[in-house]
Formats: structure tokens, sequence, C-alpha cells
């Protein structure tokens, strides 16, 4: 396939919010040995866009004592984690089967080659993203997903929503039968643990709130509680023997106020701390009932490869909230940060409204 020398990119040179974005033209990158030329047709938007436009990967605090996570990323950067598209180009030792095929890139990078590797950075923040028309890529962590009956719209909404969805439900264990609890579930990541827990035969209470409840509720779950009201007498109504797993990426109050709903051998897993990181409950509730409280950051390969063998099934159907052309990139990251969408956000590198 021919390949331009330039293409058309957004990236940051600065930290910063949307100002700080520069619509320019850049080259092509050249894929290294062991490395594919994707053509990006969808890039989908995450909160990583946001905490790396302000200097770090969305860990604030002493980078000295987040071991294995880097502090400010090198700027300029082409932001952008969540790729669809189709490869071009390949380079040395990657045979030439793949160019043509429609692709999801696993953006994580790992702290080491094996199934079970730990993500310590990311794609759009340790090396450049798909903010752009072209992005290079490992071999290794591009997934043939031509057969899937999914958009490529929606295929991007898959790598950093779903991916951390469905760390968070295998390092919980979530079984087929058991009742879960799913909060800031009109979120990427929640309307993604819904669908996932709902796929996987759960029952599901989510956490919403105003007018997003109906939309979470069409996403697949069972019972939606309003967070507006009284959420743990809410929770206890809907599931008077407990609670076997909670999927949470808000904290705060809600594990203090939540860990007593948990049944015995119940597991509370936290991805994100919306609602505060600084969280205080009685440490008795774990040992006397065999509880467990689990951190889960992202996904693993081997997570990776469960959430595409999903996507070619179509067993999950990404929600789209809205799409933008590449040169509105601003105006789409200031809707995300509104938090007023139910879904996902999407941009298409190869349009440009100020000339298409």
């Amino acid at each position: 396939m021919s390949v331009p020398e330039t293409m058309r990119a957004v990236r940051i040179t600065e930290h910063g919010g949307p100002e700080v974005l520069e619509l320019t033209e850049v080259p092509v990158p050249t894929p290294r040995a062991g490395e594919v030329l994707v053509q990006v047709s969808a890039v989908a938007l995450n909160n990583t866009d946001l905490w790396t436009r302000e200097g770090a990967y969305g860990r604030p605090g002493d980078p000295e004592a987040l071991s294995g996570w880097r502090g400010p990323i090198d700027l300029p950067r082409v932001q952008g984690a969540d790729v669809a598209g189709r490869v071009v180009a390949v380079g040395a030792d990657v045979g030439e089967g793949l160019v043509g095929r429609r692709v999801v890139v696993d953006p994580a990078v790992y702290d080491t080659e094996g199934p079970d590797a730990n993500p310590v950075g990311l794609m759009g923040s340790e090396r450049d993203g798909g903010y752009a028309e072209y992005v290079t890529a490992s071999a290794e962590r591009v997934h043939d997903m031509t057969e899937s009956p999914l958009t490529d719209d929606q295929l991007a909404t898959l790598p950093t929503a779903y991916g951390t969805a469905l760390g968070m439900i295998e390092r919980g264990r979530l079984r087929a039968g058991e009742t879960v609890l799913v909060s800031g579930a009109s979120g990427g990541v929640g309307v993604a643990l819904v669908q996932i827990a709902r796929a996987r035969g759960a029952r599901v209470l989510a956490i919403s709130s105003g007018p997003k409840i109906d939309a979470v509720r069409e996403a697949g779950a069972h019972e939606v509680i309003d967070r507006a009201w009284d959420v743990t007498e809410q929770i206890r109504a809907a599931a008077p023997e407990g609670i076997d797993v909670a999927l949470d990426v808000v904290a705060g109050d809600l594990v203090t106020e939540g860990l007593p709903l948990l049944r015995e051998g119940g597991r509370w897993v936290v991805a994100g701390a919306l609602g505060g990181y600084d969280v205080a409950f009685d440490v008795r509730r774990l040992y006397l009932h065999n509880a467990q409280v689990i951190g889960s950051a992202m996904h693993t390969p081997t997570h990776f490869d469960l959430l595409m063998d999903l996507a070619r099934r179509a067993e999950i159907q990404p929600v789209v909230a809205a799409t933008f052309p590449l040169d509105r990139a601003a105006q789409a990251q200031e809707e995300l940060a509104r938090r007023a969408h139910v879904g996902k956000l999407v941009m298409h590198p190869g349009s440009w409204a100020a000339t298409d």
C-alpha cells in the first residue's frame, strides 16, 4: 500500500488544557523491526488524555514513590491510546500477511514480556499515539479484528475502557449468577463493566444519576441505583443478601460505606478514585468475613486477548456517544472533561473539518 511521507496530527508541546493542543503536519513514522504501521481509522478519547496533558500519566504525587510509573512525559507528544485501523506497512521480522488487516492496538507498555505482565505506561503518553493519521505499534500488540462485526468506532472504544473493565472483572473473579455492584456506571469504564458483567451472567446493580439512568439500564444493568439518594439503603433493598463483587472506579466514601454490604468472601475491586483516594474502613470487616480489597490497573496481555475474543463474537456492544474530526480534538477533550455523555467519544483522524 502507498504511504505518504507526511501526515496530519494533533499533539501537545507543553502541559495544560485543550488550548495547548497543536494541529500540525509531521513525518509519517517508519516501523522499526518487529513493528507495524497502522493507518488510524478511529481513536477513542479517555481520561488518560486529560491526565497526560497535565504533566503525568494519571498518577499524582511523588514519581519516585510510584514504582514503575513515570512522571511527566517527554514532549512533544501525540496523544491517543485507543486505536482501530488497518496495517499498511511492516518493519523487519514481521510477515506481510498483516498488511491490509483491520486491527486494534493494545496500548499498554508492560513491565515484562509474559502473558500476565503488568502495565507501566501507555501509548499516547510514553510513546506517540493515535491523534494522527498513522501510528506505529509492536506487531505483538496488534490484534486482527477483520472478522469482527463491530464498527471501527466501536473497536476503538475497547482498549483502555474495556481493557480496564475486563482486568477488574478477572481480578475480582466474577462468576455467572453472582451479584455485582458497578460504580460510575455511565462512564467509559462503567458502561464496559456493565456490559461485560452482564455477558458473564452476573446480576448487575449499577450506580448512576439523573438523565443517565435510562442509558445505563439500556447498557445492560438489571437495576440502577440513583446516587442522588441514599446509595447504601438502595443497595440493601436491591440485594438484601449482599454483594458478591463490587467493581469500583469511584472509591472515597463508597468504600467505607459499601464494604459491610459484601457477602462472606466478597471482593471489592478498585480501579479509580473519582470520589477520593483517602479511604478509611474497619479492617475487621476483611478478616472476619474473608473479604478482599483488590487494586486493578488496566489489563494484562491475557486479559486483552480475552477482550478481543469477546469483540470478535460481538458479545459486547460498545456505546459511542459522539464522533469528531481530528481538528476538533480540543472540543472533544472539553466534552470529555464535562462528563455529560454516556459511553465513549471517538475521533476520526482521516477527517479534518477545516478542509473537508
